[in-house]
């Protein structure tokens, strides 16, 4: 096995041969967590995003050329160079044989950069070997039940090592700083869509009368509150569907599951159309032409995607507050209770009986879904990435 441990000597600038990539480029390596997916058919949150950031345009208006490492899932890839980590081996548990993957990776790339998201675990094996001040740590959970940063201690140690903390939510902030002092608060970039590229946005007068659940069919995600809130609510809203994009996982063979198995019986009685998984564009053809989202999360969500993306495709919002919901949606959305699917399905009553309420909030939501367009997110993650290349 060979050893990793002087590849990266700590004061050592790496820096990919000249012969591959232009002049002043500076090379980055996109860490995904092992889990995720990166193609159309496989990508979560984290994959999705780090497709936008590093994909078409990107290298143009960057000094930061990017290659994604991640662990190969079936079918395509997106149009980003992308590495496949070797995590094979009997020697150690997953996260070391992981770990050790991506060690061979950088060895024979030689970035000037790594950014490793979600993983504090792997990042604090990283940084042993290669240059911690280059690193940066991207959080898009929150890291209190994470390995490696769980007790404040761990979190502060990474804090004082790493080149960076990123966070998508000042939710996820404050996550991070809890009971952590004297180090430096980690920086926010929010998840970002790319507007211009989005489906054409239908008025909410030609939008069809339809009640929308995209996401994983998981309780976490309130998958069967939006269910019962459409079994109060759609015997009263005649002409009115309910349908649910999504599955367990984020696959087109998502396995059924004891809670998918009860959803789908549930959602038969209560007249919910269950369509099952769909890649990341149908589901934003489906957010544009529907008139009603609901995003009813029990858990504290670390940012709130899927409502970002149902404000930005101009459908009136029901959703909670919990986690970063509450800071993105706030004032362009019906918030509602995610444990009382009564007060879900009055939100959907309220807005599927007023015409104008739905105009009001899919306004709001479009100008709030402005701020987090592409464009200033990729302009913010380079401002971060020539900061740490600062001596």
């Amino acid at each position: 096995m060979p050893k990793h441990r002087a590849l990266y000597p700590r004061e050592r600038t790496l820096n990919i041969a000249s012969s591959e990539k232009l002049p002043g480029t500076m090379h980055v390596a996109v860490v995904l967590p092992p889990r995720e997916g990166f193609g159309p058919d496989t990508a979560g949150a984290i994959g999705l995003l780090q497709a936008r950031l590093a994909g078409v345009n990107a290298a143009a208006q960057s000094r930061f050329s990017v290659v994604v490492l991640g662990v190969a899932k079936p079918g395509a890839v997106f149009a980003v160079p992308f590495k496949r980590i070797d995590n094979s081996g009997w020697f150690g548990g997953a996260t070391s044989r992981y770990a050790r993957g991506i060690l061979r990776t950088l060895d024979a790339l030689a970035p000037d950069l790594v950014e490793i998201h979600n993983r504090p675990d792997v990042a604090a094996r990283i940084c042993r070997r290669f240059p911690a001040h280059r690193m940066a740590l991207f959080l898009h959970n929150d890291p209190r039940r994470m390995r490696g940063a769980s007790s404040p201690r761990r979190r502060a140690a990474l804090s004082r090592k790493l080149g960076r903390i990123i966070c998508v939510s000042a939710f996820l902030r404050d996550c991070w700083m809890e009971g952590v002092t004297d180090v430096r608060a980690p920086e926010i970039l929010p998840n970002s869509l790319d507007l211009a590229a989005l489906p054409t946005l239908l008025p909410t007068t030609e939008r069809e009368p339809t009640i929308l659940f995209a996401g994983r069919l998981v309780a976490d995600k309130g998958a069967d509150i939006f269910v019962a809130a459409c079994a109060l609510a759609l015997p009263q809203l005649p002409g009115w569907r309910a349908d649910m994009i999504g599955a367990d996982r984020f696959r087109p063979d998502s396995p059924e599951t004891p809670f998918t198995r009860g959803l789908r019986r549930s959602a038969a009685e209560a007249g919910v159309s269950l369509l099952g998984f769909r890649n990341h564009g149908d589901v934003m053809t489906a957010l544009s032409r529907a008139a009603i989202a609901v995003v009813p999360s029990r858990w504290q969500e670390p940012f709130g995607l899927t409502a970002l993306e149902a404000m930005a495709s101009g459908s009136a919002l029901v959703t909670s507050s919990r986690g970063g919901l509450g800071e993105l949606a706030e004032g362009t959305a019906l918030i509602a209770d995610p444990e009382d699917p009564a007060a879900v399905a009055e939100a959907i009553l309220l807005l599927a009986r007023d015409i104008s309420l739905r105009e009001r909030l899919a306004e709001a939501g479009r100008q709030r879904a402005a701020n987090y367009d592409l464009v200033p997110a990729r302009a913010l993650l380079d401002r971060i990435r020539t900061d740490m290349l600062q001596p």
